[in-house]
């Protein structure tokens, strides 16, 4: 057979694919031939005898393309419905000790109270830790094991947000696995699936259930943990498997006194989720589903349980499994570079994880959306990059219209827009940072983009993303997210950094001619 390029190819009994062509090797054919040194490229090729036909073959053997072997992990028993923790407990009868894990707002408001006494019932005694900080350090989770080992459980129960889950697994993992050295677990990996440095099986010694009382997070569900070492100020990142719950207990019951803010933040950290595990790299058919089902369920049910709260028993059940489902797709399929960027706008200007997800997203998904992109990503599960006809399916899954494929991503990118401003979400991260407009606090943030784009490309979200990302084009979006509303949408082209340059945005904004000492172009003349 021959394709455009004039190589010819054939396919082997042996699933193999043999290539020839006169010039170049295999993936170099256009180079023109140098015969003078040889009848291949540059002479590499040489022979002694007068060149002929046969020697303006280039014949390659090489393999067939394989993808990576996959798995789907999720905790083996998930339980969801209102009143599923009454079945749920039953499971654990048998169980002897329970160290139950929490945080101290969550206890006081008696959240807890109904598990540790469905417990009691079960004949399972019980310790409570309920120290849990809003972002584990090494030093509470040391302070927990002091507790937890003379007590040795068979069972360590989670009851609360991302915070007590994620410390749970650290602590669980420490019960078991007490020789554990952070920065070996926490170092960075192409592929989750082949870590050189992976944590034993956990679960020999103790259960972990995992007990969300908010709907967002989906650490019910996944292997990811954040502990900081207090000490140097490092976030240790934790993704293996080995830190899969054993059960998850998914009960809207536990949800319905979430106040408004944290029902927005966590039900679009959820929709997040949905959207970049879709177009992620690792996105399989076994994730896609889930993926696109908890990005419907989001639209459909979120501004409901915005406004009404409570008095909306439906639509606080559907964001609760959505947040589930959606966590089972990135535990999966993982994220991308909207995630790796709110987790360093959080940490450097101490927005709300889901809100800066949300102030991110559309300038990713713009981005994100194209076929041709600059830089390819590893181990790719495609042939070729599509991160633009899976929005569109996106889109059309949302029943926006559009006829092009750039005409639904717009589309895609005006729904969401539409969503937060029903959720009343500024359309800017200046929105949320500088509502009075100071130009000192403009200057702050701009001081700090440099270094979260850094920082942003080494997350471990970043490797995942569709389009694989220069640091410049990290700190534009960064940039561009705080000054400048992602709507009207004209087209998907990533702008250019002399259309988005902030600091000239800034200036333009100035009632005065003169430079705002921002430092980014050319002071204006002075009058």
């Amino acid at each position: 057979m021959l394709n455009k390029a004039g190589l010819v190819y054939t396919v082997s009994g042996d699933s193999k694919l043999h290539f020839m062509h006169a010039i170049g090797d295999l993936y170099n054919f256009h180079l023109d031939p140098s015969l003078t040194l040889g009848c291949g490229s540059w002479g590499s090729t040489s022979v002694s005898a007068n060149v002929g036909p046969q020697h303006l073959l280039n014949v390659k053997t090489v393999a067939t393309r394989q993808e990576n072997m996959l798995w789907f992990r999720a905790p083996p028993k998930i339980y969801f419905k209102r009143g599923a923790l009454d079945l749920a407990l039953q499971e654990l009868k048998g169980c002897k000790r329970a160290f139950v894990v929490t945080d101290p707002a969550l206890f006081e408001l008696g959240m807890v109270s109904g598990v540790l006494e469905r417990l009691r019932g079960l004949g399972i005694a019980t310790k409570t830790f309920t120290d849990v900080e809003p972002d584990p350090t090494l030093g509470m989770v040391t302070k927990a094991l002091e507790q937890l080992r003379p007590f040795r459980p068979d069972l360590i129960i989670a009851v609360g947000g991302g915070s007590p889950m994620d410390a749970a697994k650290l602590m669980w993992l420490m019960y078991e696995q007490p020789g554990t050295k952070f920065e070996e677990v926490a170092a960075r990996f192409m592929d989750i699936r082949k870590r050189i440095n992976a944590i034993p099986p956990l679960g020999k010694v103790a259960q972990f259930v995992a007990i969300p009382t908010t709907s967002g997070t989906g650490s019910e569900v996944t292997p990811f943990a954040v502990v900081t070492d207090e000490a140097t100020g490092i976030k240790y990142p934790l993704a293996d498997y080995a830190l899969t719950p054993s059960m998850a207990i998914v009960d809207a019951n536990l949800v319905d006194a979430m106040p408004r803010s944290l029902t927005v933040y966590g039900g679009l950290d959820a929709l997040v989720h949905g959207l970049e595990s879709y177009v992620s790299v690792c996105a399989t058919d076994f994730t896609k589903g889930q993926s696109l089902q908890a990005i419907k369920m989001c639209f459909q049910y979120l501004p409901r349980a915005y406004k009404h709260g409570a008095k909306d028993p439906v639509a606080r059940e559907a964001m609760h499994n959505a947040a589930t489902i959606a966590g089972m797709a990135f535990a999966n399929a993982f994220l991308g570079v909207c995630h790796s960027m709110a987790h360093k706008l959080g940490g450097s200007h101490h927005v709300p994880h889901g809100l800066a997800n949300a102030l991110l997203i559309s300038h990713v998904i713009r981005y994100n959306a194209t076929d041709k992109p600059f830089k390819q990503t590893c181990f790719p599960q495609y042939a070729v990059p599509d991160s633009l006809e899976r929005y569109a399916e996106v889109a059309d899954a949302l029943q926006l219209g559009g006829k092009t494929l750039e005409d639904k991503v717009i589309r895609l990118i005006e729904a969401v827009e539409g969503l937060k401003a029903q959720l009343d979400v500024p359309p800017t991260i200046r929105g949320v940072l500088n509502k009075a407009g100071s130009s000192e606090a403009d200057a702050a943030y701009l001081a700090t983009t440099l270094e979260m784009a850094y920082q942003a490309f080494d997350d471990q979200c970043t490797g995942a993303n569709p389009r694989y990302p220069l640091v410049k084009d990290l700190r534009q979006m960064l940039e561009d997210a705080y000054l400048r509303p992602v709507l009207p949408v004209a087209s998907l082209e990533f702008a250019s950094p002399q259309q988005s340059c902030l600091k000239s945005r800034l200036r333009q904004e100035a009632a005065s001619s003169q430079c705002d000492g921002l430092g980014c172009c050319p002071a204006a003349p002075k009058a």
